[in-house]
């Protein structure tokens, strides 16, 4: 291989709420009031990664002061949004000390992925636990907008229909669209032979016809692994997604990194091999090219022709039997190399992620990942230090995450509480789309 070093309630207002990204002239003046949302955020996200807590561990872990949390836990207690528990904490010596958590009664979130095969939606209580999901096949070839939003709609319905929840118990719904970018001229999506623009992004507020909000699926997988993973432990992180197409997740000092336009992240599509192989975004040698599924299945071909798997039609069916085949008892040659070279395109495109971020912690995520996570590991990671220039990954920490299910469901669900307090007032944070 040769690689190149080279370059809610629905609101009454319909009109699109886009945050525009700030100038990298400009720095924007902070205020108190943004202050004390960062502090009711840092709270929030305190009690969704304890599951219950005190008010004094909060101030631990938050680093607020004690008078702080107690005024936040003040403002989230007279929202709903966190309720006291009626017992107090069990084992615990002297004065009663009484445990804090999200309260399950308050209402229910929604993400929906819609991916290039399907579009699953996965109701969240105000917890982010996981109540119930439903999944429904897409049709990639089915690419103009009225079937795409109606697919999307119907998903939704059987959702609500299945768990028995009436739109009124619904906070909102956040929808992780493929392609979505922004800039001077307003919100688009843009993927291969699938344009949109604000007509079509009202008609899905429409027919959804609850508190909305879009995001770009590599950045709900970041704001996933931020709240709920290796966001615990690293202020910069990249979370990378494998499935059909891959890409990156990227969290800087604390902050998703969005670029421009809202499409930072696009690693897949950066060159792994020049003059390689042809990729679907047109160009030759992208990274995903060689660890997307198909990019996986044609490794495959490329060793033995006419092994069995090659010529499955699904890729999710694909992966699942490559990895039976990897975990069965007898050896396969074929399916062992395809492994082999697959971690050490993921490990040499790795090494310059990471040598242009230089974060704390890789995490990898994604149907690939759960499949064939544990047989790519350890490959992966010796080729990633191998391949960095430098030391620039020796204390990088590369691991599956722990974010399971759908992280971009879960990602963009977030993203739904967070935009349910800001109606509230209670944040000042910038929702990237609101509809």
């Amino acid at each position: 291989m040769t690689r190149s070093t080279s370059p809610v309630q629905g609101r009454p207002d319909p009109a699109v709420r886009i945050s525009t990204p700030a100038s990298s002239t400009v720095v924007p003046r902070r205020t108190s009031r943004d202050i004390r949302s960062d502090s009711r955020l840092d709270v929030l996200h305190a009690v969704l990664s304890a599951g219950e807590t005190t008010r004094n561990a909060l101030a631990q872990s938050t680093g607020l002061s004690s008078a702080t949390v107690v005024t936040v836990v003040n403002e989230l207690l007279a929202e709903g949004i966190i309720e006291e528990k009626k017992e107090p904490a069990a084992g615990r010596i002297g004065r009663p000390t009484a445990l804090i958590g999200m309260n399950l009664d308050r209402g229910f979130v929604v993400g929906i992925d819609v991916a290039e095969t399907y579009v699953r939606a996965v109701m969240f209580d105000t917890a982010l636990n996981e109540v119930l999901s439903v999944e429904r096949a897409r049709d990639e070839h089915l690419l103009d907008p009225d079937s795409v939003v109606e697919g999307i709609g119907r998903t939704l319905d059987h959702l609500l229909d299945a768990a028995r929840v009436s739109r009124s118990e619904v906070l909102g719904v956040g929808i992780a669209l493929p392609g979505l970018i922004q800039g001077s001229e307003g919100v688009s999506v843009v993927v291969p032979n699938w344009t949109w623009q604000k007509v079509e992004l009202e008609r899905l507020r429409e027919r959804i016809g609850l508190p909305l909000v879009i995001e770009n699926p590599l950045k709900s997988i970041a704001i996933a692994e931020l709240w709920l993973g290796g966001g615990r432990r690293f202020s910069s992180l990249a979370t990378v997604n494998l499935g059909t197409g891959v890409g990156a997740g990227i969290v800087l000092e604390g902050r998703i990194l969005r670029g421009a336009t809202n499409t930072a992240g696009e690693w897949g599509h950066t060159l792994l091999v020049l003059d390689g192989r042809r990729c679907r975004c047109g160009r030759r040698g992208c990274v995903e090219s060689y660890i997307g599924a198909p990019g996986i299945q044609e490794t495959l071909r490329e060793i033995d022709p006419g092994h069995p798997l090659v010529d499955l039609d699904m890729q999710n069916d694909f992966i699942l039997a490559l990895a039976a085949v990897a975990d069965g008892p007898e050896p396969d040659p074929a399916v062992t190399e395809t492994i082999a070279r697959t971690a050490y395109y993921l490990g040499s495109a790795l090494a310059d992620l990471v040598a242009v971020i230089n974060p704390e912690g890789v995490t990898l995520t994604g149907w690939t990942t759960w499949a064939l996570g544990e047989h790519l590991m350890p490959a992966t990671r010796r080729h990633l230090l191998e391949q960095s220039p430098g030391a620039s990954a020796r204390d990088v920490e590369l691991e599956i995450s722990t974010v399971r299910g759908n992280s971009v469901a879960t990602g963009v669900a977030t993203v739904v509480l967070e935009r349910f307090l800001v109606d509230a007032g209670l944040l000042t944070s910038n929702i990237p789309v609101a509809l």
